[in-house]
């Protein structure tokens, strides 16, 4: 008790200036402590403020557009047609009398395919020439009445004077223009029945049936015994010749790919039962017009045939090899954009800001497309680009994402700066 009592006796012998400035140097101490954290804090939300703006632009990566377009393979479905093709039809009526080319055969101009018995012709021609020997006697008849005539014409004509009256010299000239006249008459039949004869001969030789020129025969649709009637249209075909040695392809061309189908663009040609050969064609014309109803270009191309693996009425794939377009960039179709109002693609444009360009494509070549106008060689095209973006948006540039050098990244970068 004595000890405690003596330590707060000496307390309360301090001076009350001491206490006070000891009071002070606390409070001060105090707002120190809550000044500086006031300080501090305002410094974290600085830092966070500028953290979040910074992670706030976006990190992309871009590409470099590629130049000219490339090649495209396109391939269509065609259709083999022989170099020449021939139905074949009678032109006399009658029976078959034989055939002597049969499907397959190799034939040359010239060669008989077929014979027909043509009764009812062999008996027109034969009335027919009668006829014809008939008015030929007549003729015969005529000339000697007209040179009888004319010879008493003459005699009397050349009479003295007062010998022969002169109505007896206008009668025997009257006579003389008579028989002429039925000579001419006489002449006039014969021409008739000659042109009817030489008609008629001329039908005789269509009896015989033979190949309009080189070929092969691909169909026989008639034998011996057969009723043939005359022509296409009433009577059957009775054979069909064609010559193969060249072969036509028809490939109808959507017209939204006919652009680049050419004279002298070659294709390769294949067929279902010849997977592992391929065949050369080349374009030699096109129609020059659009099909209306299927909107395509009719493109016809030729192929040698020296083989005989090209048959007429086949189908075949044919692969056109379309040529690239050096006016044209090609970039992935990851960069599009699709906007309301059309295709857009972002770029980095000078203090890594985002700039929108409108572009207009050409092919869609799968993973990549042409772009036939909006872009240059030297934009910076952002890879993936986000909806959000905007033009003049800020950027961090990371990555390239292109197959091209860093060196050619950045020499691109820097012309754009």
């Amino acid at each position: 008790m004595t000890s405690d009592k003596g330590s707060f006796d000496e307390r309360s012998k301090l001076p009350r200036g001491r206490l006070r400035f000891i009071g002070l140097a606390a409070v001060a101490a105090a707002i120190l402590v809550v000044v500086f954290g006031v300080l501090e804090r305002r410094g974290d939300e600085a830092a966070v403020v500028q953290w979040t703006k910074e992670q706030s632009i976006p990190t992309v990566s871009f590409i470099l557009p590629k130049q000219g377009g490339t090649d495209q393979n396109l391939v269509l479905p065609g259709d083999i047609q022989a170099w020449y093709n021939a139905p074949i039809y009678a032109r006399v009526s009658g029976y078959l009398k034989n055939w002597y080319f049969d499907y397959g055969a190799q034939v040359k101009k010239g060669d008989l395919l077929a014979e027909i018995d043509a009764p009812d012709l062999d008996a027109q021609l034969s009335a027919a020439q009668a006829k014809l020997n008939s008015a030929m006697s007549v003729v015969t008849v005529r000339q000697a009445e007209a040179e009888f005539a004319k010879t008493t014409y003459v005699r009397w004509r050349d009479s003295p004077t007062g010998v022969v009256a002169v109505q007896e010299q206008e009668s025997k000239e009257a006579d003389y223009n008579s028989a002429k006249g039925r000579l001419t008459a006489a002449e006039a039949e014969v021409n008739v029945d000659r042109g009817e004869v030489e008609r008629l001969q001329a039908l005789e030789s269509f009896k015989r049936i033979v190949a309009p020129f080189d070929g092969v025969v691909t169909a026989r649709e008639t034998d011996i015994g057969a009723l043939i009637n005359v022509g296409s249209g009433v009577g059957p075909e009775l054979f069909r010749v064609q010559d193969i040695h060249k072969v036509r392809i028809y490939v109808q061309v959507p017209q939204q790919l006919s652009s680049g189908l050419k004279k002298g663009l070659t294709a390769d040609v294949r067929l279902p039962q010849y997977p592992d050969k391929t065949i050369k064609a080349e374009v030699v014309t096109t129609s020059q017009a659009i099909n209306m109803a299927s909107r395509t270009l009719l493109v016809e191309l030729i192929a040698d045939n020296p083989d005989g693996l090209l048959q007429p009425g086949s189908y075949a794939k044919v692969e056109f090899v379309l040529p690239d377009n050096p006016n044209v960039v090609r970039v992935p179709t990851s960069t599009l954009m699709f906007r309301e109002d059309g295709l857009k693609v972002a770029t980095i444009g000078p203090d890594d800001k985002v700039e929108i360009k409108s572009v207009t494509l050409g092919r869609n070549l799968g993973t990549e497309v042409e772009v036939l106008h909006g872009l240059a060689l030297s934009d910076l095209v952002i890879n993936s680009p986000s909806d959000l973006l905007g033009a003049g948006d800020p950027v961090r540039v990371e990555t390239v994402a292109s197959p091209v050098s860093q060196n050619d990244a950045n020499a691109a970068k820097s012309r754009e700066h």
